[in-house]
């Protein structure tokens, strides 16, 4: 049962564009990222009343090393697509300090074309430590979005260590972005992202044009190399089946937007034909909810008072080496009253 405050949040989400809107849009998903545990039961009520209008846009991934040109893609993209009429949403994540747990949160400083126009919502959130690079409320943020009508959802990661294979589990398409020097055929191999990939853009071709289309031959012949030994669907030559290609293109320059949107189109116009955009939605809804419940779990086992209790000792009996760490734990979880492993 939603309160007085969050009904009024949800109609004005739903109300349509407006001013109202974004405020909605922008303070539930403040509320989502809240770590207070009433704050987690009105998000859960809102986000349950929102579910119906959820699921009618296109969720694409980001993700590339530092310094590709993710933030200049995303722009020179989200323009061209709020030119041809979308409404785009950008759910921006940024690495988290170690030490002092904040974050620069950068990314509307670089769009800043994209981020005063009306049909664009950009969101940059704090990684806070969470694996993979992307923040722990990203896939509710995102249903958020949705039901405020943005028919295109952009996901950027920080692009380290699991972000290519977090942002590959929660959206339609995930493209990777590389650069002109990606390296030989044999590199190209070595990155097992490319396994994930369904669409790889070689970004910054107007600095090198040779350097990118070597690029571009090496990391083709590796995706079919990929096909025989690992994805068996990447091999198969059926039309009815996306295979992920690669392109060139300069975001900075404007060069290939709007065939990289012609590509992503037809990506959807196939997966949606065959089911397989479908099927890709339902399994990631499920990894969804038992990553919810590993983390649910993880909290509920610090916070339980006998774990708390004995959680000191033998942190120090493990680090003076007289326990092992497999024992300590499986005692720590005995204490919760199970016995798990």
């Amino acid at each position: 049962m939603l309160s007085n405050v969050d009904q009024t949040l949800v109609n004005d989400l739903t109300a349509g564009p407006s001013y109202a809107q974004r405020r909605a849009l922008a303070k539930i998903i403040t509320l989502l990222e809240s770590t207070r545990l009433d704050h987690r039961h009105r998000a859960d009520d809102v986000l349950n009343t929102l579910l119906p209008k959820t699921g009618n846009s296109f969720r694409l991934g980001i993700s590339g090393v530092p310094g590709v040109g993710k933030s200049t893609l995303i722009e020179t993209l989200g323009l061209y697509l709020i030119e041809q009429g979308h409404r785009v949403a950008v759910l921006a994540i940024d690495p988290s300090s170690s030490l002092s747990g904040g974050s620069i949160l950068g990314d509307k400083t670089r769009m800043e074309r994209l981020s005063v126009l009306d049909n664009a919502f950009i969101r940059p959130s704090p990684s806070s430590g969470t694996l993979g690079g992307v923040a722990e409320k990203t896939r509710e943020a995102m249903l958020v979005a949705e039901a405020a009508g943005f028919d295109v959802i952009i996901v950027e990661t920080v692009g380290v260590g699991q972000s290519e294979i977090a942002v590959a589990g929660m959206t339609d398409l995930f493209l990777l972005l590389q650069l002109p020097n990606a390296g030989d055929d044999l590199q190209a191999i070595k990155k097992g992202v490319m396994e994930l990939a369904d669409l790889i853009v070689i970004n910054k071709a107007d600095i090198d044009e040779d350097a990118a289309m070597r690029a571009q031959l090496f990391i083709s012949s590796s995706l079919r190399l990929l096909g025989f030994q690992g994805n068996p669907d990447h091999a198969s030559h059926d039309q009815a089946f996306w295979h992920p290609t690669v392109m060139t293109m300069s975001a900075l320059e404007g060069q290939g937007i709007s065939e990289l949107w012609e590509k992503i189109r037809t990506f959807q116009t196939i997966q949606q034909a065959n089911g397989q955009l479908q099927s890709r939605r339902q399994q990631q809804s499920g990894a969804w909810m038992w990553d919810r419940i590993d983390a649910g779990l993880k909290n509920a086992f610090r916070n339980h008072p006998e774990v708390q209790k004995l959680l000191p000792s033998f942190i120090a009996e493990v680090n003076q080496g007289t326990m092992a760490s497999s024992v300590a734990a499986r005692r720590l979880l005995e204490a919760m009253g199970h016995e798990f492993f």
